[in-house]
């Protein structure tokens, strides 16, 4: 059996950053370390950080109760009032938010002060758009769905600046935005926020979904950019499964003969990839 891994698959630049700044802070920084909800979407990683001391906050509550130590910020980003609360505590604040995200704070703080109103495409709950929303400083509105789009309606007699989830599904964000330009309001700033190494790793999927008999995608349970690509995999491949860990991967569901593609989140570990393609070979 043929076995084709992804060459996108696992960390990306963003979550490799974080995870290296969580270590970093376990090994040398000021204690108790704590990240602001886990640092990135993976139980696994997230459970070897506990074992390295480092504890999650669940929420700002839970922030308020904390008088020392260190706070990471999520690779996701989080609301400037929750940075401004960290600092309010006197608590050391260490800031590893994807610079990418970043970078969209930075836009759509921007365009608010310049009396844009801002769309998010992306999936509403999800902590990277609840960050972005918490540094808007003016109306903002998240599409995630055809629908969506089709009932917004814009302010007519103020600009508007259209930002992505840096996670979205490209062609979703294509047609969403389609929709939104339909309206023929001709005061809109459409950015493609998406991270280029989402869109690479997207188009790599499907093309590998198109030729396979069998998909795996791995990622972990609340990781939005794994939906993602599950959900592009099981449109071009039938037999597409969803694991987080070498224990969900049933060998018998997969075929004897042909090809096998595997795929995985940006906040799955290369150990975890390789595992599942030796045990995809056996």
């Amino acid at each position: 059996m043929e076995v084709i891994v992804a060459k996108t698959a696992g960390f990306c630049f963003g979550v490799e950053r974080a995870v290296a700044q969580v270590r970093r802070q376990a090994e040398e920084g000021i204690r108790p370390i704590y990240t602001y909800g886990p640092i990135i979407h993976n139980e696994e990683v997230v459970r070897e950080l506990e074992e390295e001391g480092v504890q999650v906050l669940h929420g700002e509550e839970e922030l308020r109760t904390v008088r020392e130590g260190t706070v990471v910020i999520r690779s996701h980003g989080v609301p400037e009032r929750i940075c401004r609360l960290i600092e309010e505590q006197g608590l050391h604040m260490v800031d590893a938010t994807c610079p990418f995200v970043k970078k969209i704070h930075r836009i759509v703080r921007e365009r608010g002060e310049q009396g844009a109103d801002i769309v998010i495409i992306g999936n509403e709950g999800h902590p990277e758009v609840e960050g972005i929303k918490g540094w808007c400083v003016g109306p903002v509105t998240v599409i995630g769905s055809e629908e969506e789009a089709r009932q917004f309606r814009p302010d007519p007699s103020r600009p508007l600046c259209v930002v992505s989830q840096t996670t979205f599904n490209y062609k979703k964000f294509d047609k969403l935005v389609e929709i939104i330009e339909e309206m023929s309001y001709d005061r809109v700033d459409i950015l493609n926020t998406i991270c280029s190494a989402t869109e690479e790793r997207q188009s790599e999927a499907r093309e590998i979904a198109k030729k396979a008999d069998s998909m795996i995608v791995i990622g972990g349970s609340h990781s939005s950019n794994t939906r993602k690509l599950f959900e592009i995999c099981k449109k071009e491949c039938a037999n597409t499964y969803y694991i987080q860990t070498l224990k969900d991967l049933d060998i018998r569901l997969l075929p004897s003969r042909g090809c096998v593609g595997i795929t995985a989140g940006a906040s799955t570990p290369n150990n975890l990839i390789e595992e599942v393609s030796k045990q995809c070979q056996i």
